[in-house]
């Protein structure tokens, strides 16, 4: 395993050299930023953004904001019991609880929307792996001791069947629960590489976090896509989003143009990458996680052509 070694801004201390409520505060608002980052990243198709409410008639900006704002201290939560713990079923039933209290403090800021059910899961897994002194700060490491996490069974688990469960059954996908166990392949192998190669590339932050949204769209089995419009709704999200990687990403014209037909098709069939959201968060958190990082910076751009669309 990595020794694990970052400069930080401003001389500040990594994670992995706090103390370990502040080391746990710290993971708990990287998850927030994260969140935020992810709903205020603009265009998405289907997905709320600066714009309005996407595909959504119950969801808002506001509201997410709001609700990221609510799990912060379960994911912070999650961090500290982890703190110096190895992976078992006894840590695996500690986080499981406070989840749940963690979607029963979403449900209640959110007035029973289900705003963040899958970034709690995802987003609580990475804090709770990362606050451990086996997974250091490395991104790949981090992930896997995530995916040991996961693979212990919830023994207090609701006997209610989630849309995940269902889409799983009916469609033989493996959801967030697979992804998870799996090490969240759609982050390290897939989103991550993305956002890094595109700041390679000097590109805005903002065509960065959507090409890294849309290399994930092009290759999950998002369940949220496939509950709402089943396979054809998940093809259209996979083609459309290669197509638009394929025209250079985001950051050119024809990639726009893409860009825009998806997120029209999208609000016709009434539906939104949920999943692929979620593994963009996660996404943003290990960046800022395994860098160092202190803050994941907001992003107040959007595509210039999109600033009047208005989608409520």
């Amino acid at each position: 395993m990595k020794e694990f070694c970052l400069s930080t801004p401003a001389g500040q201390p990594a994670a992995a050299e706090l103390p370990d409520a502040e080391r746990s505060a710290l993971l708990g608002a990287l998850a927030r930023q994260a969140l935020v980052a992810e709903a205020e990243l603009t265009p998405k198709p289907g997905l709320v953004d600066r714009r309005g409410s996407g595909a959504h008639s119950d969801l808002w900006l506001d509201v997410m904001r709001r609700s990221a704002l609510a799990i912060e201290p379960f994911i912070s939560r999650m961090a500290f019991q982890s703190a110096n713990e190895r992976p078992s079923a006894s840590l695996r039933a500690k986080l499981a609880a406070t989840g749940r209290a963690a979607e029963r403090a979403m449900l209640r800021v959110s007035r029973g929307c289900n705003t963040h059910k899958g970034a709690i899961w995802t987003l609580g897994l990475l804090a709770a792996s990362a606050a451990t002194t086996q997974s250091g700060l490395d991104a790949f490491d981090i992930a896997s001791t995530a995916g040991v996490i996961a693979s212990f069974e919830d023994s207090q688990i609701p006997k209610l069947v989630s849309h995940g469960q269902i889409v799983a059954q009916e469609f033989g996908v493996t959801g967030a629960r697979g992804e998870a166990r799996q090490g969240f392949p759609h982050i390290i192998g897939v989103g991550l590489p993305m956002l890094r190669a595109r700041r390679d590339n000097r590109v805005p932050e903002q065509i960065a976090r959507l090409d890294a949204l849309l290399s994930i769209m092009a290759e999950l089995d998002d369940t949220c896509l496939l509950y709402r419009g089943g396979e054809a709704a998940l093809r259209a999200a996979k083609n459309g989003a290669s197509a638009v990687i394929r025209t250079g990403g985001a950051g050119f014209p024809a990639g726009r143009e893409r860009l825009r037909a998806m997120d029209r098709l999208f609000l016709e069939l009434g539906v939104s990458p949920g999943g692929s959201a979620d593994l963009l968060a996660g996404t943003l958190f290990l960046d800022a996680v395994e860098r160092g990082e202190h803050e994941i910076q907001p992003d107040e751009s959007m595509l210039e052509e999109d600033c009047g669309t208005v989608r409520i």
